[in-house]
């Protein structure tokens, strides 16, 4: 089960570069004479689609594209939990072609560690827009079972959460998929950990756990209506919460790749989880093979990011 959540995540906001200023003013559509400098990402279609529509392939060129604040996402830095203090970083935040991924592109996030503090680098992309309630919650995730290189066996952690903007909050609200290969917190791996937050402090919360390995792509969903909350992997059902385990409030969503503890030293290890695609469907509980075939769609209309969501 996830660590008390009083050690866990605080944000950090950063503040809206010029650039990206800029790109939000013009709808981030591009204009004639700019696409000498544009990034890849702003070739992209005007944001349009059904309404209370979110959806993301994440065709930037990297953490520092105009684009990418522009569409409502920042990576992570500074301090806070989880993990280990003071090792959150940009650098391990990229958007590479990748061959298994749906339309060939991917988000990376990257971690590192030698075991020690100094040579360790958490990774994590959030969600700015602060308008996220009730609905459908879906993102394809590739999960790593041991790191792209060195020795096996740090408490690796690989999310994809919806999340209050902050862990004060009276209506604090928390719905987790915590993927851990090697296990933590005394407890063995693998375990894909699925956690209903009420409080964060004291930790409130329900959770289940499925005890198997899950490596590779699969599409994560939540669906939370009618006072309810289903977890789901590639179309079978998980774990459900109720009562008062169901969002209370708009959250964010959040993509992170972090380590429990520092187990062990030697030379470093890489860990890599990967993000196909995010799409959220506002005040909808949609099945499945309908979110696929929506993400089929866009993807054949040429179509990388849509946000047709209220303004919060």
């Amino acid at each position: 089960m996830s660590q008390p959540r009083s050690t866990r995540r605080r944000r950090v906001r950063t503040v809206l570069t010029l650039p990206a200023l800029l790109c939000v003013l013009a709808a981030c559509s591009g204009s004639p004479g700019d696409d000498a400098a544009a990034p890849a990402a702003s070739a992209s279609p005007t944001p349009s689609g059904p309404p209370g529509t979110l959806f993301d392939t994440f065709h930037y060129s990297g953490p520092d594209d105009p684009a990418l604040a522009a569409h409502g996402w920042e990576v992570r830095t500074g301090g806070g939990g989880p993990g280990i203090k003071g090792t959150w970083s940009t650098a391990g935040v990229a958007f590479p072609s990748d061959a298994t991924a749906q339309g060939g592109r991917a988000l990376q996030l990257q971690s590192s560690t030698d075991g020690t503090q100094h040579g360790t680098r958490q990774v994590e992309i959030q969600g700015t827009g602060k308008n996220l309630f009730t609905g459908t919650y879906a993102a394809r995730v590739h999960f790593s079972d041991k790191p792209a290189n060195g020795r096996n066996g740090d408490h690796v952690v690989q999310t994809f959460f919806p999340i209050s903007p902050s862990d004060a909050s009276d209506n604090y609200s928390e719905l987790d998929f915590e993927y851990l290969p090697n296990g933590g917190w005394g407890s063995a791996g693998p375990r894909l950990d699925n956690v209903s937050w009420h409080k964060a402090d004291p930790p409130d919360r329900v959770s289940h756990t499925l005890k198997q390995r899950v490596e590779g792509w699969h599409t994560l969903m939540v669906t939370a209506m009618n006072g309810k909350v289903t977890y789901s992997m590639d179309g079978k059902e998980l774990f459900t919460s109720s009562g008062k385990y169901v969002p209370r409030e708009k959250m964010d969503i959040h993509f992170s790749n972090w380590f429990i503890d520092l187990p062990f030293t030697g030379p470093a290890r890489t860990w890599d989880m990967k993000v196909n695609w995010v799409y959220h469907k506002a005040d909808e509980a949609v099945a499945h093979t309908d979110v696929q075939k929506t993400v089929d769609d866009f993807y054949n209309n040429g179509t990388t990011y849509v946000n047709t969501l209220p303004n919060p």
